[in-house]
């Protein structure tokens, strides 16, 4: 896997050892698409457990699922920051190793070897939970290559996977090097969720998502990988067993269910998945699917590509993210300008 200059990684063939088997080809989730799944249920639910859910992106739902797995003597895959705040892959066989996976963390995370280990762990006969975006679970589901009984799929209502390079660019500008950092601390509640860093000098950076302009840029669809625009592991085609996500429009839908301490959307996929959600002992109803989808398109819709959006990615890489950034979001920047700059981007 090699990085390009948008910070995104892309496997690369050694024309040297390869000897044209077509495996990669065979697969590839984007050459071979699945099948639109339509969930079998389709819940509103959070965590009643308050100390969980005030530390989950949403309803605390992943948090409780990830339990059962590992006290069933499971283990389970999620993503978490490394040592420098980049985001991967691992895995945990105890309860307190699952924290590092709750909450959002907006960029790409790198898999590392963790199909290879969760395969290990399923033909040892372990139950696995395995969570990531969409088109993480349908990359592990075509690696496997079969159905195992002791594997529960997790996915997530996914917007598109940020740079690397953005983030990083963002983090050095801000002068911080941070000891933590919360995407979606609910200090003013879940739906005004605030972006809060905490750098390792005792500097602090908290800023309302909307006021935030790593948010702003990332909301904003500016800076995802170019697939994400077409992304081929929605509606389900990930072959994820539960999808989840915030229920955005509960409180238009259900205002009574919603307290503004974060709602979990569950979509049910497969029977292997209702039986999970059924273990769980937690406050829930049930929503009609198109309803649901109305105010959560991401579920079954890309993200539009911007406009300017390879000029921002081009301007980040050579000027670094505030300069990308103010050229954007600049309501003085006339289209002539901004025409002169990528050209002199692409030099």
């Amino acid at each position: 896997m090699q990085e390009d200059q948008e910070g995104f990684l892309y496997p690369k063939v050694d024309t040297d050892l390869c000897i044209n088997c077509g495996l990669c080809e065979r697969v590839c989730p984007v050459l071979i698409q699945s099948e639109i799944v339509t969930p079998l249920k389709v819940l509103a639910a959070y965590n009643n457990k308050e100390s969980v859910r005030k530390l989950s992106s949403s309803g605390g739902i992943f948090t409780m699922l990830a339990e059962n797995i590992i006290n069933d003597g499971g283990v389970v895959f999620g993503a978490r920051f490394d040592d420098n705040f980049n985001v991967i892959h691992d895995y945990s066989e105890t309860i307190e190793g699952l924290a590092p996976f709750r909450g959002s963390k907006y960029m790409q995370s790198r898999m590392l070897v963790n199909y290879r280990k969760a395969k290990k762990n399923l033909e040892e006969g372990r139950k696995v939970l395995f969570s990531g975006t969409p088109c993480q679970i349908a990359g592990l589901n075509y690696y496997l290559k079969k159905q195992y009984d002791n594997l529960l799929c997790v996915d997530c209502v996914c917007h598109g996977v940020p740079s690397t390079m953005v983030w990083n660019s963002y983090l050095r500008e801000s002068e911080l090097m941070p000891s933590a950092v919360s995407f979606r601390d609910k200090k003013n509640g879940w739906k005004r969720y605030t972006v809060i860093i905490s750098g390792k000098d005792g500097k602090r950076l908290s800023t309302p998502y909307t006021e935030n302009a790593y948010m702003s840029v990332f909301l904003s669809s500016l800076c995802l990988r170019p697939s994400c625009y077409d992304c081929p592991a929605k509606s389900g085609k990930s072959k994820a067993d539960i999808t989840l996500g915030d229920f955005w429009g509960i409180d238009k839908i259900s205002p009574d269910f919603d307290d503004d301490n974060g709602c979990s959307l569950i979509l049910v996929n497969t029977e292997k998945g209702n039986t999970a959600i059924e273990k769980l002992t937690i406050s829930k109803e049930t929503h009609k699917y198109d309803e649901v989808v109305k105010y959560n398109p991401s579920i079954v819709s890309s993200s539009p590509r911007p406009r300017y959006r390879n000029l921002f990615m081009r301007t980040c890489h050579k000027f670094g993210f505030h300069k990308a950034h103010q050229l954007i979001t600049s309501p003085t920047v006339s289209y002539k300008v901004i025409r002169r700059l990528m050209l002199f981007s692409c030099k």
